[in-house]
Protein backbone atom coordinates (compact mmCIF):
# COMPACT_ATOMS: atom_id res chain seq x y z
CA UNK A 1 0.00 0.00 0.00
CA UNK A 2 2.85 2.21 0.57
CA UNK A 3 3.88 1.79 -3.06
CA UNK A 4 0.80 2.78 -4.39
CA UNK A 5 0.19 5.93 -1.95
CA UNK A 6 3.82 7.01 -3.45
CA UNK A 7 2.64 7.08 -6.90
CA UNK A 8 -0.03 9.07 -6.11
CA UNK A 9 2.01 11.51 -4.23
CA UNK A 10 4.72 11.59 -7.11
CA UNK A 11 2.73 11.48 -9.77
CA UNK A 12 1.15 14.71 -11.72
CA UNK A 13 -1.81 16.60 -10.31
CA UNK A 14 -4.40 15.27 -12.99
CA UNK A 15 -2.83 11.73 -12.89
CA UNK A 16 -2.96 12.10 -9.32
CA UNK A 17 -6.76 12.79 -8.30
CA UNK A 18 -7.92 10.33 -11.01
CA UNK A 19 -6.00 7.65 -9.38
CA UNK A 20 -7.54 8.88 -5.83
CA UNK A 21 -10.74 9.07 -7.07
CA UNK A 22 -9.87 5.18 -8.13
CA UNK A 23 -8.83 3.79 -4.62
CA UNK A 24 -11.81 6.02 -3.01
CA UNK A 25 -14.36 3.94 -5.10
CA UNK A 26 -12.74 0.87 -4.62
CA UNK A 27 -12.52 1.47 -0.74
CA UNK A 28 -16.31 1.93 -0.67
CA UNK A 29 -16.81 -1.76 -2.60
CA UNK A 30 -14.19 -3.27 -0.31
CA UNK A 31 -15.67 -1.48 3.21
CA UNK A 32 -12.29 -0.24 4.13
CA UNK A 33 -10.46 2.92 5.11
CA UNK A 34 -7.11 1.50 5.05
CA UNK A 35 -6.01 2.79 1.60
CA UNK A 36 -5.88 5.95 3.35
CA UNK A 37 -4.03 5.36 6.61
CA UNK A 38 -1.68 2.70 5.22
CA UNK A 39 -2.93 0.65 7.83
CA UNK A 40 -2.91 -3.49 6.46
CA UNK A 41 -6.37 -4.74 8.02
CA UNK A 42 -9.82 -4.51 6.88
CA UNK A 43 -12.17 -2.97 9.25
CA UNK A 44 -16.08 -4.04 9.34
CA UNK A 45 -18.15 -1.07 8.37
CA UNK A 46 -20.29 -0.05 11.53
CA UNK A 47 -24.07 -1.23 11.36
CA UNK A 48 -25.79 1.29 8.83
CA UNK A 49 -22.61 2.64 7.31
CA UNK A 50 -22.43 2.81 3.66
CA UNK A 51 -19.22 1.37 4.04
CA UNK A 52 -17.02 4.50 2.95
CA UNK A 53 -14.04 5.50 4.92
CA UNK A 54 -15.16 7.97 7.44
CA UNK A 55 -15.25 11.91 6.44
CA UNK A 56 -15.78 10.70 2.83
CA UNK A 57 -19.45 11.50 1.04
CA UNK A 58 -20.15 8.61 -0.98
CA UNK A 59 -22.26 10.65 -3.68
CA UNK A 60 -18.87 12.70 -4.32
CA UNK A 61 -16.57 9.36 -4.75
CA UNK A 62 -18.62 7.71 -7.32
CA UNK A 63 -21.15 10.42 -8.96
CA UNK A 64 -24.53 10.23 -9.36
CA UNK A 65 -24.38 8.50 -12.55
CA UNK A 66 -23.62 5.48 -9.56
CA UNK A 67 -26.73 5.67 -7.99
CA UNK A 68 -29.28 3.36 -8.63
CA UNK A 69 -32.53 6.03 -8.70
CA UNK A 70 -34.94 4.92 -11.12
CA UNK A 71 -34.70 7.17 -14.18
CA UNK A 72 -36.68 10.26 -14.80
CA UNK A 73 -39.67 10.71 -16.82
CA UNK A 74 -39.38 12.42 -20.40
CA UNK A 75 -39.97 15.68 -20.39
CA UNK A 76 -43.39 17.28 -22.68
CA UNK A 77 -42.70 18.10 -25.94
CA UNK A 78 -44.44 20.52 -28.49
CA UNK A 79 -44.90 21.04 -32.27
CA UNK A 80 -45.97 24.33 -34.26
CA UNK A 81 -48.96 23.54 -36.54
CA UNK A 82 -48.42 26.01 -39.56
CA UNK A 83 -52.12 27.26 -40.67
CA UNK A 84 -52.08 27.20 -44.78
CA UNK A 85 -55.16 27.52 -47.10
CA UNK A 86 -58.25 25.46 -47.09
CA UNK A 87 -57.39 24.05 -43.95
CA UNK A 88 -59.37 22.77 -40.84
CA UNK A 89 -58.39 22.44 -37.25
CA UNK A 90 -59.33 18.87 -37.07
CA UNK A 91 -57.60 18.21 -40.02
CA UNK A 92 -54.94 20.23 -38.85
CA UNK A 93 -54.45 18.20 -35.70
CA UNK A 94 -55.14 14.63 -37.39
CA UNK A 95 -52.67 15.25 -39.13
CA UNK A 96 -49.69 16.40 -36.15
CA UNK A 97 -50.89 12.44 -34.92
CA UNK A 98 -53.48 13.04 -32.33
CA UNK A 99 -56.63 10.57 -31.65
CA UNK A 100 -59.73 11.59 -33.34
CA UNK A 101 -61.55 11.43 -30.45
CA UNK A 102 -59.47 13.55 -28.71
CA UNK A 103 -59.15 16.33 -31.34
CA UNK A 104 -63.06 16.59 -31.77
CA UNK A 105 -63.03 16.40 -27.60
CA UNK A 106 -60.50 19.62 -27.45
CA UNK A 107 -62.58 21.47 -30.69
CA UNK A 108 -65.41 21.11 -29.26
CA UNK A 109 -64.21 22.71 -25.54
CA UNK A 110 -62.52 25.33 -27.65
CA UNK A 111 -66.09 27.03 -29.28
CA UNK A 112 -67.66 29.12 -26.51
CA UNK A 113 -64.44 31.10 -26.86
CA UNK A 114 -62.95 30.85 -30.09
CA UNK A 115 -64.84 29.68 -33.58
CA UNK A 116 -62.80 27.14 -35.36
CA UNK A 117 -63.96 27.91 -38.48
CA UNK A 118 -62.48 31.66 -38.06
CA UNK A 119 -58.81 30.03 -38.47
CA UNK A 120 -57.38 32.10 -41.05
CA UNK A 121 -53.75 31.18 -43.14
CA UNK A 122 -50.63 32.58 -41.62
CA UNK A 123 -51.96 31.33 -37.83
CA UNK A 124 -49.73 29.30 -35.79
CA UNK A 125 -51.24 26.41 -33.83
CA UNK A 126 -48.68 25.02 -31.11
CA UNK A 127 -49.30 21.27 -29.69
CA UNK A 128 -48.28 19.86 -26.47
CA UNK A 129 -47.56 15.85 -26.08
CA UNK A 130 -45.88 13.67 -23.06
CA UNK A 131 -44.00 10.64 -24.34
CA UNK A 132 -45.65 7.41 -23.03
CA UNK A 133 -43.63 5.67 -20.54
CA UNK A 134 -43.63 2.23 -21.96
CA UNK A 135 -41.51 3.89 -24.95
CA UNK A 136 -44.52 3.28 -27.28
CA UNK A 137 -45.12 5.26 -30.06
CA UNK A 138 -48.38 6.27 -28.85
CA UNK A 139 -47.29 9.67 -27.38
CA UNK A 140 -49.96 11.33 -24.96
CA UNK A 141 -52.06 14.73 -26.47
CA UNK A 142 -51.82 17.44 -23.54
CA UNK A 143 -52.98 20.38 -25.18
CA UNK A 144 -52.54 23.13 -27.48
CA UNK A 145 -52.26 27.01 -28.09
CA UNK A 146 -53.84 29.11 -31.10
CA UNK A 147 -52.91 32.38 -31.58
CA UNK A 148 -56.14 33.28 -32.79
CA UNK A 149 -55.18 37.26 -32.46
CA UNK A 150 -51.85 39.67 -32.14
CA UNK A 151 -53.53 40.47 -28.78
CA UNK A 152 -55.33 37.20 -27.96
CA UNK A 153 -54.40 33.55 -27.53
CA UNK A 154 -56.57 30.56 -27.03
CA UNK A 155 -55.29 27.67 -24.63
CA UNK A 156 -56.81 24.12 -24.74
CA UNK A 157 -55.84 21.64 -21.73
CA UNK A 158 -56.37 18.25 -21.15
CA UNK A 159 -57.57 17.41 -17.26
CA UNK A 160 -57.22 14.53 -15.24
CA UNK A 161 -60.37 13.07 -16.09
CA UNK A 162 -59.11 13.03 -19.72
CA UNK A 163 -61.69 16.00 -20.41
CA UNK A 164 -60.64 19.89 -22.15
CA UNK A 165 -60.84 22.68 -21.01
CA UNK A 166 -60.21 26.36 -22.90
CA UNK A 167 -58.98 29.79 -21.22
CA UNK A 168 -58.47 32.82 -23.20
CA UNK A 169 -55.38 35.20 -22.89
CA UNK A 170 -55.72 38.28 -23.33
CA UNK A 171 -52.00 40.26 -24.30
CA UNK A 172 -52.01 43.69 -23.74
CA UNK A 173 -50.48 45.79 -26.73
CA UNK A 174 -48.80 49.60 -26.50
CA UNK A 175 -49.65 51.84 -29.19
CA UNK A 176 -46.32 53.64 -30.43
CA UNK A 177 -46.55 56.54 -32.64
CA UNK A 178 -44.18 55.82 -35.98
CA UNK A 179 -43.91 57.65 -39.24
CA UNK A 180 -43.02 57.42 -42.68
CA UNK A 181 -41.88 60.11 -45.37
CA UNK A 182 -40.75 60.09 -49.18
CA UNK A 183 -41.05 61.16 -52.45
CA UNK A 184 -42.32 59.24 -55.09
CA UNK A 185 -40.23 58.27 -57.98
CA UNK A 186 -42.67 55.50 -59.46
CA UNK A 187 -45.89 55.16 -57.90
CA UNK A 188 -46.86 55.86 -54.56
CA UNK A 189 -47.51 51.84 -53.26
CA UNK A 190 -44.11 51.54 -54.71
CA UNK A 191 -42.17 53.99 -52.94
CA UNK A 192 -44.11 54.19 -49.90
CA UNK A 193 -43.32 50.52 -49.28
CA UNK A 194 -39.43 51.19 -49.98
CA UNK A 195 -40.10 54.29 -46.92
CA UNK A 196 -41.04 51.60 -44.89
CA UNK A 197 -44.59 52.31 -44.57
CA UNK A 198 -46.51 48.96 -43.75
CA UNK A 199 -49.25 47.72 -46.48
CA UNK A 200 -51.93 47.65 -44.49
CA UNK A 201 -51.62 51.38 -43.45
CA UNK A 202 -50.74 52.20 -46.88
CA UNK A 203 -54.19 50.96 -47.84
CA UNK A 204 -55.66 53.24 -45.39
CA UNK A 205 -54.01 56.16 -46.42
CA UNK A 206 -55.33 55.65 -49.95
CA UNK A 207 -58.40 54.76 -49.07
CA UNK A 208 -58.55 58.22 -47.50
CA UNK A 209 -57.73 60.08 -50.45
CA UNK A 210 -59.61 57.84 -52.74
CA UNK A 211 -62.38 60.21 -53.00
CA UNK A 212 -59.82 63.39 -54.32
CA UNK A 213 -57.10 61.94 -55.68
CA UNK A 214 -57.02 60.17 -59.07
CA UNK A 215 -54.05 57.72 -58.29
CA UNK A 216 -53.52 57.14 -62.28
CA UNK A 217 -53.60 60.65 -63.17
CA UNK A 218 -52.73 63.10 -60.42
CA UNK A 219 -49.46 61.78 -58.97
CA UNK A 220 -46.17 62.76 -60.45
CA UNK A 221 -42.79 61.78 -60.24
CA UNK A 222 -41.43 64.05 -57.19
CA UNK A 223 -44.52 64.44 -55.37
CA UNK A 224 -44.48 63.46 -52.19
CA UNK A 225 -45.95 61.46 -49.27
CA UNK A 226 -45.56 61.42 -45.05
CA UNK A 227 -47.75 59.43 -42.77
CA UNK A 228 -48.09 59.24 -38.97
CA UNK A 229 -49.66 56.15 -37.39
CA UNK A 230 -49.82 53.87 -34.56
CA UNK A 231 -47.24 50.51 -34.09
CA UNK A 232 -48.42 47.90 -32.14
CA UNK A 233 -45.87 46.21 -29.58
CA UNK A 234 -45.98 43.37 -27.24
CA UNK A 235 -44.65 43.44 -23.75
CA UNK A 236 -40.78 42.29 -24.97
CA UNK A 237 -41.08 45.31 -27.46
CA UNK A 238 -41.46 43.59 -30.41
CA UNK A 239 -44.19 45.10 -33.35
CA UNK A 240 -46.42 42.65 -34.32
CA UNK A 241 -48.85 45.24 -36.01
CA UNK A 242 -50.25 48.43 -36.87
CA UNK A 243 -53.02 50.62 -35.66
CA UNK A 244 -54.89 53.17 -37.07
CA UNK A 245 -53.45 55.82 -39.54
CA UNK A 246 -53.57 58.99 -37.71
CA UNK A 247 -52.27 61.59 -40.28
CA UNK A 248 -51.03 61.70 -43.73
CA UNK A 249 -50.27 64.11 -46.35
CA UNK A 250 -49.56 63.88 -50.13
CA UNK A 251 -48.09 67.09 -51.68
CA UNK A 252 -49.10 66.84 -55.54
CA UNK A 253 -47.37 69.28 -58.13
CA UNK A 254 -47.40 71.73 -55.14
CA UNK A 255 -50.65 71.39 -53.52
CA UNK A 256 -51.15 70.10 -50.30
CA UNK A 257 -53.88 67.54 -49.34
CA UNK A 258 -53.87 66.33 -45.73
CA UNK A 259 -55.94 64.35 -43.26
CA UNK A 260 -56.70 64.14 -40.05
CA UNK A 261 -57.99 61.04 -38.25
CA UNK A 262 -60.53 62.18 -35.36
CA UNK A 263 -63.45 61.17 -33.28
CA UNK A 264 -66.45 63.76 -33.10
CA UNK A 265 -68.38 64.40 -29.65
CA UNK A 266 -71.23 62.12 -30.86
CA UNK A 267 -68.26 59.23 -31.12
CA UNK A 268 -68.24 59.28 -34.97
CA UNK A 269 -64.20 58.01 -36.27
CA UNK A 270 -63.47 59.95 -39.84
CA UNK A 271 -60.69 61.50 -41.84
CA UNK A 272 -61.08 65.31 -41.69
CA UNK A 273 -58.81 67.59 -43.88
CA UNK A 274 -57.13 70.65 -42.55
CA UNK A 275 -60.30 73.09 -42.33
CA UNK A 276 -62.47 70.40 -40.61
CA UNK A 277 -64.61 68.80 -43.59
CA UNK A 278 -64.81 65.14 -43.70
CA UNK A 279 -62.97 63.77 -47.11
CA UNK A 280 -65.37 61.19 -47.16
CA UNK A 281 -67.77 61.78 -50.09
CA UNK A 282 -71.12 60.03 -50.82
CA UNK A 283 -69.16 58.16 -53.22
CA UNK A 284 -65.73 56.84 -54.00
CA UNK A 285 -64.54 56.93 -57.19
CA UNK A 286 -61.70 54.25 -56.86
CA UNK A 287 -63.90 51.02 -55.47
CA UNK A 288 -60.75 48.94 -55.42
CA UNK A 289 -57.08 48.98 -53.92
CA UNK A 290 -54.15 49.10 -56.22
CA UNK A 291 -56.02 48.67 -59.39
CA UNK A 292 -54.57 50.36 -62.61
CA UNK A 293 -57.13 52.36 -64.65
CA UNK A 294 -57.11 50.61 -67.80
CA UNK A 295 -59.66 52.58 -69.61
CA UNK A 296 -61.19 55.85 -69.43
CA UNK A 297 -65.01 56.78 -69.68
CA UNK A 298 -66.26 57.87 -73.26
CA UNK A 299 -66.42 56.76 -77.20
CA UNK A 300 -64.34 53.96 -78.04
CA UNK A 301 -63.05 50.83 -80.49
CA UNK A 302 -64.71 48.07 -78.55
CA UNK A 303 -61.57 45.21 -77.70
CA UNK A 304 -63.79 42.44 -78.93
CA UNK A 305 -66.89 43.87 -80.72
CA UNK A 306 -64.70 45.90 -83.15
CA UNK A 307 -66.86 48.72 -83.16
CA UNK A 308 -67.09 52.30 -81.77
CA UNK A 309 -69.19 52.84 -78.84
CA UNK A 310 -69.79 54.83 -75.87
CA UNK A 311 -67.76 53.05 -73.09
CA UNK A 312 -70.06 54.25 -70.08
CA UNK A 313 -67.80 53.51 -67.11
CA UNK A 314 -63.93 53.13 -66.17
CA UNK A 315 -61.81 50.23 -66.25
CA UNK A 316 -59.85 49.24 -63.31
CA UNK A 317 -57.54 46.09 -63.89
CA UNK A 318 -56.62 43.67 -61.31
CA UNK A 319 -55.76 40.48 -60.47
CA UNK A 320 -59.26 37.87 -60.42
CA UNK A 321 -59.71 38.12 -57.11
CA UNK A 322 -59.27 41.65 -55.90
CA UNK A 323 -61.76 43.03 -53.58
CA UNK A 324 -64.50 45.16 -55.03
CA UNK A 325 -65.67 48.00 -52.80
CA UNK A 326 -69.42 49.39 -52.13
CA UNK A 327 -68.33 53.00 -53.58
CA UNK A 328 -71.15 54.54 -50.95
CA UNK A 329 -74.01 53.28 -48.05
CA UNK A 330 -76.82 52.06 -50.09
CA UNK A 331 -79.01 48.96 -50.69
CA UNK A 332 -78.53 46.40 -53.24
CA UNK A 333 -80.92 46.55 -56.23
CA UNK A 334 -79.16 43.99 -58.78
CA UNK A 335 -77.16 41.33 -57.93
CA UNK A 336 -76.57 38.10 -60.58
CA UNK A 337 -75.34 37.18 -64.13
CA UNK A 338 -76.13 40.30 -66.57
CA UNK A 339 -75.43 39.56 -70.06
CA UNK A 340 -72.37 40.95 -71.48
CA UNK A 341 -71.69 42.58 -68.00
CA UNK A 342 -70.90 38.89 -66.49
CA UNK A 343 -71.88 38.76 -62.57
CA UNK A 344 -72.84 42.37 -61.79
CA UNK A 345 -73.80 44.34 -58.73
CA UNK A 346 -75.70 47.52 -59.20
CA UNK A 347 -75.93 49.51 -55.17
CA UNK A 348 -78.85 52.22 -55.29
CA UNK A 349 -77.52 55.03 -52.84
CA UNK A 350 -80.11 57.45 -52.91
CA UNK A 351 -83.05 59.02 -54.75
CA UNK A 352 -80.00 60.77 -57.06
CA UNK A 353 -77.17 58.38 -57.56
CA UNK A 354 -76.78 54.72 -58.07
CA UNK A 355 -72.77 52.68 -58.94
CA UNK A 356 -72.94 49.31 -60.75
CA UNK A 357 -69.92 46.86 -60.71
CA UNK A 358 -69.50 44.41 -63.58
CA UNK A 359 -67.52 41.12 -64.90
CA UNK A 360 -66.50 40.10 -61.55
CA UNK A 361 -65.99 36.57 -60.76
CA UNK A 362 -68.11 35.79 -57.86
CA UNK A 363 -70.20 37.94 -54.83
CA UNK A 364 -69.24 38.23 -51.54
CA UNK A 365 -71.06 35.97 -49.30
CA UNK A 366 -74.60 36.50 -48.20
CA UNK A 367 -75.36 39.70 -51.21
CA UNK A 368 -78.51 39.72 -52.50
CA UNK A 369 -81.18 41.92 -53.61
CA UNK A 370 -82.56 44.30 -50.79
CA UNK A 371 -79.78 44.23 -48.65
CA UNK A 372 -78.06 47.63 -47.36
CA UNK A 373 -74.63 47.62 -47.45
CA UNK A 374 -72.04 50.36 -46.25
CA UNK A 375 -69.22 52.21 -47.50
CA UNK A 376 -66.24 50.11 -47.52
CA UNK A 377 -68.28 46.71 -47.79
CA UNK A 378 -66.69 44.15 -49.87
CA UNK A 379 -69.56 43.16 -52.37
CA UNK A 380 -67.79 40.96 -55.33
CA UNK A 381 -64.53 39.87 -56.34
CA UNK A 382 -62.57 40.77 -59.70
CA UNK A 383 -63.02 38.52 -62.46
CA UNK A 384 -63.57 38.53 -66.47
CA UNK A 385 -67.15 37.26 -66.57
CA UNK A 386 -69.18 38.24 -69.51
CA UNK A 387 -67.97 40.36 -72.74
CA UNK A 388 -64.12 40.90 -71.56
CA UNK A 389 -60.59 40.28 -72.28
CA UNK A 390 -59.23 39.99 -69.11
CA UNK A 391 -59.66 40.79 -65.15
CA UNK A 392 -60.84 43.68 -64.74
CA UNK A 393 -63.62 45.90 -62.69
CA UNK A 394 -66.29 47.85 -64.99
CA UNK A 395 -67.64 50.80 -62.43
CA UNK A 396 -70.06 53.17 -63.42
CA UNK A 397 -72.11 55.70 -61.38
CA UNK A 398 -75.44 57.02 -62.61
CA UNK A 399 -76.97 60.35 -61.63
CA UNK A 400 -80.81 60.27 -61.90
CA UNK A 401 -80.46 57.54 -64.24
CA UNK A 402 -77.71 58.68 -66.76
CA UNK A 403 -74.25 57.60 -66.65
CA UNK A 404 -71.56 60.06 -65.98
CA UNK A 405 -67.78 59.52 -65.70
CA UNK A 406 -67.34 58.36 -62.38
CA UNK A 407 -63.74 60.45 -62.43
CA UNK A 408 -65.06 64.04 -62.55
CA UNK A 409 -68.38 64.20 -61.50
CA UNK A 410 -68.85 66.63 -58.56
CA UNK A 411 -69.91 64.26 -55.50
CA UNK A 412 -71.99 65.42 -52.68
CA UNK A 413 -69.61 66.50 -49.62
CA UNK A 414 -69.47 64.99 -46.07
CA UNK A 415 -69.97 66.34 -42.49
CA UNK A 416 -68.38 69.66 -41.45
CA UNK A 417 -67.18 70.17 -38.22
CA UNK A 418 -68.36 73.05 -36.09
CA UNK A 419 -68.71 74.63 -32.82
CA UNK A 420 -67.04 72.81 -30.00
CA UNK A 421 -65.89 69.76 -32.36
CA UNK A 422 -63.95 71.79 -34.87
CA UNK A 423 -62.34 73.50 -31.72
CA UNK A 424 -61.35 70.58 -30.53
CA UNK A 425 -60.23 69.26 -33.85
CA UNK A 426 -57.77 72.19 -34.36
CA UNK A 427 -55.94 70.76 -30.98
CA UNK A 428 -56.02 67.23 -32.43
CA UNK A 429 -54.63 68.91 -35.78
CA UNK A 430 -51.77 70.91 -33.99
CA UNK A 431 -51.39 67.63 -31.57
CA UNK A 432 -50.13 65.68 -34.97
CA UNK A 433 -48.63 67.73 -36.28
CA UNK A 434 -46.22 67.94 -33.52
CA UNK A 435 -46.19 64.24 -33.20
CA UNK A 436 -45.18 63.72 -36.92
CA UNK A 437 -42.73 66.18 -36.51
CA UNK A 438 -40.91 64.15 -33.28
CA UNK A 439 -40.99 61.01 -34.93
CA UNK A 440 -39.05 62.49 -38.13
CA UNK A 441 -36.66 63.82 -35.99
CA UNK A 442 -36.36 60.67 -33.90
CA UNK A 443 -35.82 58.90 -36.95
CA UNK A 444 -33.17 61.43 -38.83
CA UNK A 445 -30.91 61.37 -35.24
CA UNK A 446 -31.37 57.11 -35.10
CA UNK A 447 -30.29 57.33 -39.22
CA UNK A 448 -27.41 59.58 -38.25
CA UNK A 449 -26.08 57.34 -35.35
CA UNK A 450 -26.35 53.93 -37.82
Amino acid sequence: MRRVTSLIAGGRPALRLSALLSLLAIAVLLGTGSLLSGGGGAAAPAPGSTGAPAGVDLALVVGEAGRADPAAPAEPYSRTLDVGKGDTLMALLVKAGIDRGDAHNAITAMRPVYNPRRLKPGQQIVVTFAPPPDGSDDARFLGLVLEAEIDRAIQVSRLEDGGYAASEEKRPLARVAAGAAGTIQSSLFVDAIMAGLPVPVLVEMIRAFSYDVDFQRDIQPGDRFEALYEDLRNASGETVGQGDLLYARLTLSGADLAVFRYTTAAGATDYFDAKGQSVRKALMRTPIDGARLSSGFGKRTHPILGYSRLHAGVDFAAPTGTPIYAAGDGVVDFAGPQGDNGNYVRIRHNSEYSTAYAHASRFARGLRRGIRVKQGQVVAYVGTTGLSTGPHLHYEVMRQGRKVNPMSVKLPAGERLRGADLAHFAERRADLDRRFAETARTETLAGASR
